[in-house]
């Protein structure tokens, strides 16, 4: 009755809203048909089959499910109630048309309806609460859980998809979470904070509040649901050993156990990591994370050792975070005291009072620094020569510091003592060697052998170097040591540091140089007062004195000497154009003696430039050209008016800057060409090229000249700055070498161009794609009368040839003739009968 109801109904609608089927939008003949249809949404029409005779009426079977039927005499396929994707998400109908007898008319054809889903259905976890462990110092990001949740709706769209979230972390002690979720898999891991702030001492107990929303959490109107999740956080397992003392030279059988780490997870892969390169690392870990020590250590050779222990997974990933694994080596007395030096030497002098500290022995133990086993101890074994008396000398225990006992040592006594020192350790001894030389105070000063030296006359163009004086004082200190060595300075009358005085070491005499120039005009005499010191101080009671002083002149005489230059060299720019008679630079010299100077030039190869004599001033005298030489060099001479002899030269650099005063050229060496006959689209490079110089860089204009003929049979086209390429218009040229008036432009300021005929060459080319070019042969063949001879000529050595061999075979056959007949004689006369006489 409900199905009779609700079609009336449906058939009301359609009669009151259609005129006629033609204007049905979901109308049509019967044939296989696939309608989507989405679930819920109560009754509808879903579409008319119209008839075709005999056709009278329609039957549809198949799954239906009560829900979906057609009127047998209208053809209308409709929905009597909600489709649900949940219980089946296609409907599989066959549809026929009957005749007046029920016959099968058309059919039967396959009628499909798609149910398309409608998210009508919250996601739903697999439990109401999960629980879960995660152990202290974990990876952040390494899951230790994971909750799951479903979703009824069709996979494949929006409806099903899920995402998860934290919506409630309780307690939550810190501004950022300490657990994180994946959104698409559920999978839960500390965070970065959590991997670094969970310690079950301060909070063993989290729950988790996790939500998941299917439209993958893009929309407000998206189902949600939430599920609690309590996490129990336990001590890591992960924990770095405390620091490990290992004794060194150890004799037991290694590899030997010195600790163990283990991992929060199971089945990690342990292994060792250097912190420091190392030729090896001496230890190893095995799979159930005991670390061993794999050889004896040398604490001397290392005395620590740094590095961490790590595990990972079966992908070769790090599970845990790298705990650092510290040993020290502990010292054993087993190194020696050494030696810092083979042999200690030491200096004294003679008159060092009692108690002075004199030296110090050193010695290193490489045993553990402030140890016992590195405690060194001194003691002097014996002293040689032992005179004045066997204990001149006293060693501090601990420090190895070397004093005097007495003010006792005297240089004529004994010049040299020879000490063995004992230095000891817990086990060990060494004996150091020490020799202490005793040196002679300086209590002599230097005496000059002469305290006025006179006079002395130097030209002032003596060169630097020059020796004008020798000096001599004597020292009566013990010869060749700090005390006896004599250092001469020039004291008073030298203010600028004229002159120099240089010592001969062995024999102290000092030999008085010019350092600077001379010049007469400037100072013409020196009063010069010379002192002598030793490089040693003396003693307390002694002083310098007027012994160790004395006295010279150096009287200066003039020489004319030549004009002096203000500059050693002048420099100046001028552009390439400036005009002819243009003022370029002006140079001033000076005559010491105040001599005029007259002015000239030398080197002035390009006859460029002219000098006023009298003034120094220097005009251009032609036309520069930057473009012949850029950078022009020529010397300046300057010369006494009334002696040119006296005279000097400066030089003068002149750097000539570029104006574009030369137009562009083309910068080919070879005849451009193309190929006969031409197929189209050939081209050629043309590379322009300009000696101005460019600020930055060369850019050319090509064009073509304009005259008709050209621009019909040719075209440029720029390729970058300084190239271009020129195209035939046309196939249809002659072989033939054309000539192609080219227009190039520069970028001056004021730009200049140049026309230049360009021969082209259309030619056959060959398989390398160049021109062909027929070679030229001489035709060469010898003449009837020379064939003539030179076939008589070889008939002639022909000839000889013949002859000789014919000859040699004669002379042989008379030699074997010869030879029968004398072996026939010699038998004759062997079988003749002996006659005796």
């Amino acid at each position: 009755m409900f199905k009779l109801c609700g079609l009336q109904f449906l058939l009301a609608i359609y009669l009151a809203t259609s005129q006629n089927l033609g204007h049905l939008h979901i109308s049509g003949p019967l044939k296989d048909m696939n309608f989507s249809v989405p679930e819920e949404g109560g009754m509808r029409i879903v579409y008319q089959f119209t008839s075709e005779p005999p056709a009278v009426s329609f039957r549809a079977t198949g799954e239906k499910d009560g829900i979906i039927d057609i009127v047998p005499m209208t053809g209308i396929l409709y929905l009597n109630g909600s489709l649900d994707w949940e219980t089946r998400a296609a409907h599989r109908l066959q549809v026929e048309s009957l005749d007046e007898k029920g016959n099968i008319v058309k059919g039967p054809y396959t009628v499909t309806i798609y149910v398309e889903d409608i998210n009508d259905n919250p996601p739903e976890f697999d439990q109401k609460k999960y629980t879960g462990v995660v152990r202290q110092n974990s990876r952040p990001g390494k899951p230790f859980m994971r909750v799951h949740a479903t979703d009824r709706d069709d996979p494949t769209t929006l409806h099903a998809q899920l995402t998860y979230s934290i919506l409630h972390h309780f307690p939550n002690p810190f501004t950022e979470m300490l657990f994180q979720i994946n959104n698409i898999t559920g999978e839960i891991s500390p965070s970065k904070a959590g991997s670094y702030h969970l310690d079950p001492r301060k909070q063993d107990t989290f729950t988790l509040v996790v939500t998941v929303k299917d439209m993958a959490g893009l929309t407000a109107n998206a189902f949600t649901s939430s599920a609690d999740v309590i996490i129990t956080v336990k001590e890591s397992l992960w924990k770095a050993p405390s620091t490990i003392h290992i004794q060194e030279n150890s004799t037991q059988v290694h590899p030997v156990n010195i600790t163990q780490v283990r991992s929060n997870e199971p089945d990690v892969i342990y292994d060792l990591l250097e912190k420091e390169k190392l030729p090896r690392l001496p230890f190893s870990i095995d799979q159930n994370g005991v670390i061993y020590v794999t050889e004896p250590l040398d604490r001397e050779e290392k005395d620590a050792y740094t590095f961490f222990a790590i595990t990972k997974d079966k992908m070769g990933e790090l599970v845990d975070k790298p705990l650092q694994i510290h040993v020290i080596v502990k010292d054993v007395n087993d190194n020696p005291p050494v030696c810092q030096q083979a042999l200690t030497e030491i200096e004294v002098q003679e008159n060092e009072g009692g108690g002075s500290n004199i030296g110090t022995v050193l010695a290193t133990d490489m045993d553990e620094k402030d140890t016992l086993n590195s405690r060194l101890q001194f003691k002097i074994k014996s002293q040689v020569p032992a005179v004045p008396a066997s204990s001149l000398f006293f060693i501090q225990q601990d420090t190895g510091i070397l004093q005097l006992t007495s003010r006792s040592l005297n240089k004529r006594i004994a010049s040299n003592y020879s000490l063995k020192v004992l230095v000891t350790d817990a086990a060990f001894q060494t004996i150091c060697d020490v020799q202490i030389h005793v040196i002679d105070i300086n209590d002599q000063i230097p005496i000059f052998e002469k305290s006025d030296y006179h006079n002395v006359t130097v030209a002032e163009n003596l060169p630097v170097g020059t020796v004008i004086l020798e000096i001599q004082a004597t020292d009566g200190d013990e010869p060749a040591t700090g005390s006896s060595s004599i250092i001469y300075q020039v004291k008073e009358g030298d203010p600028n540091n004229t002159f120099t005085i240089e010592t001969d070491p062995e024999t102290n005499r000092g030999f008085v140089k010019i350092k600077k120039a001379l010049d007469f005009e400037a100072a013409p005499v020196y009063n010069l007062v010379i002192n002598a010191t030793n490089p040693e101080p003396l003693v307390p009671d002694v002083q310098y004195n007027s012994s160790s002083l004395t006295l010279f002149k150096v009287f200066v005489t003039n020489v004319d000497e030549p004009p002096v230059f203000h500059k050693t060299v002048y420099r100046g720019e001028v552009p390439e154009d400036i005009p002819v008679n243009t003022l370029v630079m002006t140079v001033e010299a000076y005559d010491p003696e105040g001599a005029a100077v007259r002015y000239s030039l030398e080197g002035d190869i390009r006859k460029w430039l002219r000098i006023d004599s009298t003034t120094g001033q220097i005009y251009t005298a032609s036309t520069l050209d930057r473009e012949q030489q850029e950078i022009y060099t020529v010397d300046v001479v300057a010369s006494e008016l009334n002696n040119a002899a006296q005279k000097s030269k400066t030089t003068l650099i002149l750097h000539l800057s570029d104006v574009n005063d030369n137009p562009p050229q083309l910068a080919m060496d070879y005849l451009p060409f193309f190929c006969h006959p031409l197929s189209g689209g050939e081209r050629t490079f043309i590379q322009a090229t300009d000696p101005d110089e460019q600020i930055y860089f060369s850019t050319f204009d090509f064009s073509l000249a304009d005259d008709m003929n050209t621009r019909n049979n040719w075209e440029i086209s720029k390729f970058n700055a300084t190239h271009a390429y020129l195209s035939p218009k046309h196939t249809n040229f002659e072989e033939n070498v054309y000539s192609v008036p080219v227009i190039i432009k520069d970028n001056g300021k004021p730009p200049l161009e140049r026309k230049v005929n360009l021969k082209v060459n259309i030619c056959k080319c060959s398989s390398e794609k160049s021109c062909f070019v027929p070679v030229q042969r001489e035709h060469s063949g010898p003449s009837a009368g020379q064939a003539i001879g030179i076939l008589l000529g070889v008939m002639l050595v022909i000839g000889f040839i013949i002859g000789g061999v014919f000859f040699h075979m004669k002379n042989k056959q008379k030699k074997e003739n010869k030879s029968h007949q004398e072996d026939v004689k010699d038998k004759a006369e062997l079988s003749r009968p002996l006659t005796v006489s």
